[in-house]
């Protein structure tokens, strides 16, 4: 039985974001597969149990909400520190922005594996001191690390030309969402395909101004919702710069799953602006949503997409989406279900834990195998 542990997340059950999303789906899915899964979670988490559904949790103290930002690293170094009196086979390493400080940390014994996420120093949020220090970090994971794992084809070569190391390739997962409740649009006042949307981290590197200006430029009199939290220096700067644009709707943070899918459904256009990363997670539920998805033109999301969406430069185009779009047309139709096709035949969960799971299986076979001086 392989004993992997998982750090790097807020832990699980979800009630976050991303990475936390996907450790519960590996964690629930790796246990079914006969592996021995411990997941760290911060002290502060809701769930308090030391088990959850067969997963092993570890609270570690976590001074994020004392502390802020930087609380992160040390919540990371509690993680680690106490990885350190454990009997693990293998750590999988969920981001490395503040952990890979702490990388050398990390025992021998074990098979450190990361997986390396988007290129967080791009992200325009930071300092160019912080944005210099995000690339010593990535440097430093890359070099800590035995296995580094690429959630997208861009970061994956972006690691070979950059450091000339190899990484597997594994992307982030989605489930096809098959069961649509109109129901759920009622709390927003929300007719079926009568309103656009987007959903993001309100941050500059998601384009969420320049879809915005679009969508006022557009003239168009249908509601948008921007989900997402606004309670925030950039979130107070859209809400005053768009204050005058009465469809604008800014609802806040959504974390039920089955709200989520049902507002990406019955949108006539959801938006996505990210710039900086790999498979983002929220692009994938979208295109499992039946989504017609209109994309920032840049290659991390031309990778998932290819012609299967919309795309965008400018606020003018757009602007010109939503005058122009009207999701029941036949050729957008196919392109949804061009997108439901993917998520079913490349990014379903069960395909991505069974990659991890082959992925956990060869590295400790190797390294076992030197061990034993087997080739």
């Amino acid at each position: 039985m392989i004993r992997l542990a998982i750090i790097g997340t807020r832990g699980i059950p979800n009630n976050y974001g991303g990475f936390e999303q996907a450790a519960e789906y590996l964690a629930l899915g790796l246990i079914k597969k006969g592996f021995e899964v411990t997941v760290y979670n911060s002290h502060s988490h809701p769930y308090q149990e030391k088990e959850w559904k067969g997963v092993k949790i570890i609270h570690a103290q976590d001074p994020e909400g004392k502390m802020g930002t930087v609380g992160q690293f040390f919540y990371d170094f509690n993680c680690i520190m106490d990885v350190r009196k454990r009997d693990f086979d293998i750590i999988l390493q969920l981001g490395y922005t503040s952990s890979s400080v702490w990388g050398n940390l990390v025992p021998d014994k074990y098979i450190l594996t990361t997986n390396m996420d988007g290129l967080e120093w791009r992200r325009t949020k930071f300092s160019k001191p912080v944005q210099q220090f995000l690339k010593q970090a990535e440097k430093l994971a890359v070099k800590q690390s035995n296995y580094l794992i690429s959630d997208s084809i861009g970061i994956q070569d972006y690691l070979q030309e950059k450091y000339k190391v190899r990484s597997v390739f594994i992307p982030y997962g989605a489930h096809l969402f098959n069961d649509p409740d109109v129901s759920e649009l009622e709390p927003y006042g929300l007719d079926p395909y009568e309103y656009s949307m987007l959903i993001a981290r309100l941050e500059p590197e998601n384009s969420i101004d320049t879809i915005l200006k679009g969508v006022s430029a557009s003239e168009v009199a249908k509601p948008f919702l921007v989900v997402g939290k606004h309670e925030t220096k950039y979130g107070a700067f859209l809400k005053e710069k768009f204050a005058d644009n009465a469809n604008i709707r800014f609802v806040g943070g959504i974390y039920s799953l089955q709200t989520l899918n049902n507002l990406r459904h019955f949108s006539n256009v959801y938006f996505h602006g990210h710039t900086v990363g790999g498979t983002n997670p929220s692009l994938l539920e979208a295109m499992a949503s039946s989504s017609l998805i209109c994309a920032n033109d840049n290659p991390f999301n031309r990778y998932i997409l290819g012609e299967d969406a919309l795309y965008f430069t400018s606020h003018l185009e757009v602007a010109a989406h939503l005058q122009k779009v009207d999701k029941s047309e036949e050729k957008f139709q196919n392109l949804i279900s061009e997108n439901r096709r993917k998520i079913d035949e490349i990014y379903r969960w069960d395909r991505i834990i069974d990659q991890y799971a082959e992925h956990f299986e060869d590295i400790y076979d190797h390294k076992y195998r030197r061990q034993k001086n087997i080739v």
